[in-house]
């Protein structure tokens, strides 16, 4: 793939050999594509915490799901995934702020250093963690246990990123999203990369995207949609993401 911007003649030349002008949509939708691709080589999602925890996140996923999480007002997150406990802590801190609600971390490791500093953290009192395989039934029975009956239930999968662990949360989390709410799967940016510095050879298939697409194809209740935007003046700008395609609603 070959995509040339020359700031001289304010052109930008595509993949597919067309020219088109340099703040044209077009251009920037080339443009914000080869920046995720080299982003994630570079780990600039890894250059972010959020209230002292290391949140590896991109600051525009952050800002969109923060849109639709106070679109939706779930009373319970549910997150596979901890790793440092930043995500759980800025769901949390959103919570706090808004008055309501409180988190679920699942892990099927959350090192020592890690849980010291999240119980430590102001913010763990919306903050309930349970450690083990996110498809097992023993940790989705514990899961289970914390839902009150009734309460608006948003998933967000960012554990094992493989097809097959994905589509075994899938399997296993789905049926606790309530509709009207969001289900996340994160990180499908991984087929866009595949090939790339900093990736696997099978990278191409065994991704979160093969994974959603059959899920979608068997559950006609959930449907592929981006969260909305409440307030957008741009002009047609792009989602730089590494969820692509991850984000589907139970309707």
């Amino acid at each position: 793939m070959k995509i040339t911007f020359d700031t001289d003649t304010k052109t930008a030349t595509l993949a597919d050999g067309s020219t088109t002008d340099l703040f044209s949509k077009e251009s920037f939708d080339a443009l914000a594509d080869l920046w995720v691709r080299v982003g994630w080589v570079r780990k600039y999602s890894y250059a972010f915490s959020w209230m002292g925890r290391p949140i590896i996140q991109l600051p525009d996923d952050m800002v969109r799901i923060q849109e639709a999480i106070f679109a939706t007002k779930p009373d319970v997150i549910v997150e596979t995934g901890v790793a440092h406990g930043g995500s759980l802590i800025y769901y949390a801190s959103l919570f706090e702020a808004m008055g309501h609600g409180r988190v679920i971390g699942v892990d099927i490791e959350i090192r020592k250093h890690n849980r010291t500093a999240i119980e430590a953290h102001p913010m763990i009192k919306r903050i309930s963690l349970i450690e083990g395989d996110s498809t097992g039934k023993a940790t989705v029975d514990q899961v289970r246990a914390l839902i009150k009956p009734g309460e608006k239930v948003m998933v967000i999968l960012d554990s094992n990123h493989s097809k097959a662990h994905v589509a075994g949360e899938l399997g296993a989390y789905a049926d606790l999203v309530t509709p009207g709410c969001h289900l996340l799967v994160q990180d499908g940016v991984m087929e866009l990369v595949a090939g790339m510095p900093r990736t696997d050879a099978d990278w191409d298939w065994n991704n979160p995207r093969t994974a959603i697409a059959e899920f979608l194809a068997a559950r006609p209740e959930f449907r592929m949609s981006k969260a909305a935007r409440p307030f957008d003046e741009s002009s047609e700008v792009p989602d730089c993401s590494h969820h692509p395609d991850g984000w589907l609603i139970r309707v």
